[in-house]
């Protein structure tokens, strides 16, 4: 348990904090209510024992003050004999409980135990309350901004259709979860739910992969294979990336699109499904059906209802209660037991823009918790993979402005931000996922 013991009498402070120490507490001290309030700042706790007489600021000013900051700690005054007034008001005030001196261990001891027990049912009740809150809210989308709120009635409305919806948004934003809870809330959600990322594959391989193969039609293909499409069968198929397929799976889209059948690559009959499709796009689509890049008869045909996902830097209200969700996801696969995140590291993730959206705020969380030796996440646990804090339109690097080490810096920086995936990396730079190859062989990096 992480403690702070606030006294101005430094022998009584350490001895204190020595003995809580060898019963396995993390104890930080202060000598006064203010240095201990700049404590709490710094690290945080969940418990303080704060002596009631002391100078610049008392044990009482201290628990008013750092219980409007921190109104989950329970603060424990310590009082003389004969002064048992003082901590009744402290009490009144919000203090947990009170301990009269000389310190009674045993009795620290119990009143230690109560606080861990009621932290753990404060986290239980924290818990359940998300649970019923999420019981008509799609499961695993987190926020309560304005954006995610008008987003989750969206939602509603659009699952109560059977019409194609195309989701846009950055990478990293959640437009498969967003495509998962339509279906899960749509009358189809007793039927599969089928996603595909239309740059995963070559085009051979995802044509395929959508409409299957009946034997013999190519070389391997030892046997029928029934695609996505046949196998979505009163359900929902998701399209992930839809901007990037050819104009020959394009056609067959439409086809699919209008008619509900299409056929296995080499086979003659038609097959007949029902299916809901949706899908989605960081790319933009009506500038490549200007250029001929993609059908316009297919744009419209999947863009019957629109759907945009707002940016995590356009939504930061959302950041910290993600943040407590991703640490209760990784406490949980990782047996840690983080119990949250330091006020200096809150501003410091406030502040970041998030250029890989919610998936890099995911991912710094699970490597913080990973990597943390404390209780609690601190700026040294996230300050070295928050490196974009620039300003929009400033400069990535500084230096030389040598065109080729800038460019490959500029890569480097983008498969740090999206944790080494390709197509994420392709993203943030603009460029094509076989562009962005041909660079990393040209400049040797290794992922």
């Amino acid at each position: 348990m992480r403690l702070l013991v606030v006294d101005d009498e430094g022998h009584q402070r350490e001895l204190l904090a020595d003995h809580l120490r060898r019963n396995g507490h993390e104890v930080a001290t202060a000598a006064d209510g203010r240095e201990g309030l700049d404590r709490l700042s710094e690290k945080g706790a969940e418990a303080a024992l704060v002596d009631m007489r002391m100078p610049r600021m008392d044990g009482l000013s201290f628990t008013k003050s750092a219980l409007e900051i921190y109104p989950d700690l329970a603060i424990v005054v310590m009082t003389a004999y004969g002064t048992v007034e003082s901590a009744v008001e402290a009490m009144k005030a919000g203090a947990f409980d009170y301990l009269q001196k000389p310190i009674d261990l045993d009795h620290l001891g119990v009143i230690i135990n109560r606080i861990q027990t009621n932290s753990r049912l404060i986290a239980e009740n924290r818990y359940l309350k998300r649970k019923l809150e999420e019981v008509d809210r799609p499961a695993g989308i987190i926020g309560k901004s304005r954006a995610i709120r008008n987003l989750l009635a969206e939602i509603s409305r659009i699952a109560r259709s059977d019409a194609t919806a195309l989701i846009r948004g950055e990478s990293g934003t959640g437009k498969e979860l967003v495509a998962r809870a339509v279906h899960y809330a749509s009358p189809r959600a007793a039927g599969p739910f089928l996603a595909i990322n239309c740059t995963s594959l070559p085009e051979t391989l995802l044509e395929s992969e959508l409409f299957g193969h009946e034997r013999g039609s190519f070389t391997g293909a030892v046997s029928r294979h029934l695609g996505r499409f046949e196998l979505a069968d009163k359900g929902t198929i998701f399209l992930d990336e839809i901007g990037d397929i050819s104009s020959a799976i394009q056609a067959k889209l439409l086809r699919v699109l209008e008619t509900k059948t299409f056929q296995r690559l080499g086979g003659d009959r038609d097959v007949t499904v029902d299916l809901r499709i949706l899908s989605a796009t960081n790319r933009d689509l009506e500038t490549a059906v200007k250029e001929g890049k993609f059908r316009e008869d297919l744009y419209y045909r999947l863009n019957v209802i629109p759907v945009s996902i707002p940016p995590l830097r356009e939504r930061r209200e959302d950041i910290l209660p993600l943040v407590e969700h991703f640490i209760e996801k990784y406490n949980l696969k990782n047996n840690k037991h983080i119990s949250g995140i330091t006020p200096q590291a809150k501003d410091l993730l406030l502040a970041h823009r998030w250029p890989g959206n919610i998936r890099e705020l995911e991912n710094l969380i699970e490597r913080a918790i990973v990597l943390s030796i404390s209780e609690i996440i601190d700026v040294s646990d996230i300050d070295p993979f928050v490196g974009s804090r620039e300003k929009p339109g400033e400069a990535l690097v500084t230096g030389e402005l040598n065109l080729e080490k800038l460019e490959k810096q500029a890569i480097l920086e983008a498969l740090r931000r999206s944790g080494g995936s390709l197509r994420e990396a392709a993203d943030l730079l603009g460029i094509h996922r076989n562009t962005i190859r041909l660079k990393i062989n040209k400049y040797q990096i290794k992922i």
